[in-house]
């Protein structure tokens, strides 16, 4: 891909990647202030402001080389501290509190779809347009990581949900896991790249899509 193209691509997906990562990772905070840990209100990272969520390598750059070799364009930001000890119901809440960062993704593809509409049969942008590809972007970003982040493994949030549900005999062992939560980043990855979990991916996209296309279907047919 020549330079060119890698810079329109940056420029596509720098917003929608860099508040799909910080408002999922300000969801848990959030989430787990309303259970009763305050950690992420006394860290500061109750917040939306991306900059204070960015990780150099899983937000900027890890995105940006998956979309370039066509992969979907995941990421991750600075984990918003959580003390599962302070929750008025560790064992219970802590699913909710790992639920909320891909509910937030769920609401925000949601409303990049919405905000496509608008452009589209209020404005009347065109399909090369920059919002457009903006739109097209944001609510792929957050249909990967919604997706992505349901994977029921430790430290995905869709492993801290299983956590939460599983009987304390077998939640004990399988929140393990965790320890090696690099290895199993870095597995997914390999996982991605060599088509392992593609197909579970764009299924699993498509299924969030066709949602979103229920959703917003009135809307589309307030502005026909």
């Amino acid at each position: 891909m020549d330079i060119d193209s890698f810079v329109q691509t940056a420029t596509v997906y720098a917003i929608p990647v860099l508040f799909a990562i910080s408002l999922h990772e300000a969801a848990h905070g959030f989430v787990a202030r309303y259970f009763g840990d305050p950690t992420a209100a006394e860290a500061g990272r109750l917040t939306i402001n991306p900059l204070k969520h960015i990780d150099p390598f899983g937000t900027i750059l890890l995105p940006l080389v998956l979309a370039l070799v066509h992969l979907p364009p995941l990421g991750f930001a600075k984990p918003v501290p959580v003390d599962y000890g302070r929750l008025r119901n560790p064992k219970k809440q802590m699913a909710f509190v790992a639920a909320a960062g891909p509910a937030a993704n769920f609401v925000m593809g949601l409303a990049w779809m919405v905000l496509w509409i608008v452009l589209i049969q209020v404005f009347h942008f065109t399909q090369d347009d920059f919002f457009i590809k903006m739109a097209e972007a944001g609510w792929m970003v957050n249909a990967a990581m919604f997706v992505f982040n349901l994977i029921p493994l430790p430290p995905l949030d869709g492993g801290r949900i299983v956590t939460g549900i599983l009987p304390m005999s077998l939640a004990r062992p399988y929140a393990r896991i965790e320890r090696y939560s690099m290895w199993v980043f870095i597995g997914l990855i390999l996982a991605m790249q060599f088509g392992l979990l593609n197909g579970f991916l764009i299924r699993g996209m498509y299924m969030v899509h066709v949602i979103w296309q229920t959703l917003v279907y009135p809307l589309q047919l307030l502005f026909t």
